[in-house]
């Protein structure tokens, strides 16, 4: 019983879990808005681009 206790008490590999909950989450919220991100990023490229030429 006392090995049960010390076991749920113990908080070693929470940072762990956490970590990886986050990075989870991070991916499926870049598969989810894929499209706009990539139209997002291709429209401030093309901006950069169009005011570098301008310099």
């Amino acid at each position: 019983m006392r090995d049960l206790r010390s076991f749920i008490r113990e908080e070693e590999g929470m940072g762990t879990v956490e970590i990886v909950l986050i990075i989870v989450v991070l991916i499926a919220i870049v598969a989810i808005f894929k499209n706009s991100i990539t139209s997002l990023a291709n429209e401030l490229l093309k901006k950069v681009t169009k005011n570098a030429k301008q310099i």
